[in-house]
């Protein structure tokens, strides 16, 4: 189960971005358990949606509490958001990402209260996240973001551009900016396409009252599937951290993976 769901591709990126383990000066102590062995629990959760309780310790080796440990661990290291970008950089350096045509889009989720959680108007006050993301044509997630389910989507497209991460790509310079943007009317404001084109963006947003955002479905679908791709990974279906940063942790693992099956192909 540990080489199904840590490939020897997805390992050896791992292994670049992992730090070192802590040294007890003093010695002694328990053996630290294997790194591949504890991240394959650690995407057993992220994937199945069990509590860190419910790891099964024979398939693994390591308890749930040891893949918790470690996984707060790399998170405050934030190595989930160096191995997204590692695997962004495989895919371009093979010519996999198509930056032509981009698409930003939000997706609301139920959670408990905490950081950067706030009443859902859509559902009757209840609190919940909001998760913004950017894609590429193909639907690979390039950038993503977290906050309260009361932030307006608008909002979110200055910051999410901003830190879209400098890319290989097969014979051109490092790539951290795509040639067009498409949005719903959610993000229908001047100062945002004044903003894009600023930075040499081209913009397709649909404009409130005129036109009908079905217009950009034939682009903009692609987005809407990564949402569904990102529901695969069950620990995504509700948030139960208050902390925002472990939730952020498991969307940026649900991103590898399934920028991983695109690489793996």
């Amino acid at each position: 189960m540990v080489e199904r769901l840590v490939p020897d591709e997805l390992w050896e990126l791992f292994q670049q971005v992992i730090p070192e383990a802590p040294s007890r000066p003093q010695g002694g102590g328990r053996r630290r358990h294997g790194d591949r062995e504890v991240l394959a629990a650690i995407v057993f959760v992220a994937t199945s949606g069990c509590t860190w309780q419910q790891v099964p310790t024979a398939s693994f080796g390591p308890s749930g509490a040891t893949a918790h440990r470690r996984f707060t661990e790399w998170t405050k290291a934030r190595v989930w958001a160096k191995l997204h970008r590692l695997v962004l950089d495989e895919l371009g350096s093979r010519g996999e990402l198509d930056w032509s045509r981009c698409a930003i889009d939000s997706v609301n989720m139920r959670a408990l209260k905490g950081e950067l959680t706030g009443p859902n108007p859509a559902y009757r006050g209840k609190y919940g996240s909001k998760i913004h993301l950017i894609t590429e044509q193909a639907g690979l997630p390039l950038s993503i973001g977290i906050s309260g389910a009361n932030t307006h989507d608008s909002q979110a497209l200055i910051p999410l551009v901003k830190v879209l991460p400098p890319i290989r790509s097969r014979r051109a310079p490092r790539r951290r900016k795509p040639r067009k943007l498409h949005a719903d009317k959610r993000y229908d404001y001047n100062h945002l396409r004044r903003w894009l084109s600023a930075r040499a963006i081209e913009h397709r947003i649909a404009r409130r009252g005129i036109e009908s955002s079905t217009h950009l479905g034939r682009h903009r679908w692609t987005v809407e599937r990564t949402m569904s791709w990102l529901a695969g990974c069950r620990r995504w279906h509700r948030r139960y951290e208050r902390k925002a940063e472990p939730f952020l942790a498991f969307t940026s693992i649900a991103c590898t993976l399934i920028c991983h099956r695109r690489l793996s192909k």
